[in-house]
């Protein structure tokens, strides 16, 4: 088999550009997922079923539904309604980050669910209202917890933002397709595309892992 790397050096400044891109979406995705995730999870825990319901609907759906159908959805359908014309970055971001936000509820929720309920409790007792419970005793230590779930969304983010290659965003996955499209080669973009992948993700884990042991020594 004759792998053509020639190819590779050409599509080179266009697959760096979809690495930005990519490196880009998900950032934005988790940044803004990370903000309605914190607010749609404390949504989820509130005492009203009434008002937990709306929250509850939410994740549920983006959990439970394709995020490919998502950003079809997003796409062709939201964006639209509210630009007037479609655009695959801007919808691209937006089902990224409604799609992450739903993960992020639940990793909070469940990483305050793991505190002890005595903390509360106690911080109640000495005179702290529940939200200054919440703010300076609770969240913290959930805040350490959380930290290895955020970390392993945030590398399923940076894969899955290859989807949003079917709306024509140009980020790795579009500039290999369309090298492949322009030669009739599988080996040489799907590969390159899944070693850039590779880095990203690795280079995430190796942070991520960096940041785990410095909290734990902080500790």
């Amino acid at each position: 088999m004759d792998f053509r790397f020639d190819i590779i050096i050409e599509y080179a400044p266009l697959l760096l550009k979809g690495t930005l891109l990519t490196i880009g979406l998900s950032i934005a995705g988790i940044l803004i997922g990370l903000i309605l995730g914190v607010l749609i999870g404390l949504g989820k825990m509130m005492r009203n079923k009434l008002l937990v319901l709306p929250f509850s609907c939410y994740v549920g759906f983006f959990r439970g539904t394709p995020l490919f159908v998502q950003i079809l959805i997003v796409h062709f359908g939201m964006v639209p309604l509210f630009l007037g014309k479609t655009n695959g970055i801007v919808a691209g971001i937006i089902a990224l980050s409604l799609n992450s936000a739903a993960y992020v509820a639940e990793i909070l929720r469940g990483g305050v669910q793991s505190i002890e309920k005595g903390q509360m409790e106690a911080a109640r007792s000495l005179g702290l209202s529940h939200v200054q419970a919440m703010r300076h005793i609770i969240l913290p230590q959930a805040f350490k917890r959380m930290i290895p779930p955020l970390g392993n969304e945030f590398i399923v983010l940076v894969k899955d933002s290859s989807l949003v290659s079917v709306i024509a965003a140009p980020e790795i996955v579009y500039w290999a397709q369309s090298m492949g499209a322009e030669y009739f080669r599988v080996w040489e973009p799907y590969i390159t595309a899944a070693v850039i992948y590779l880095v990203l993700t690795l280079t995430l884990s190796f942070l991520l892992h960096l940041l785990e042991r410095r909290l734990a020594t902080d500790d």
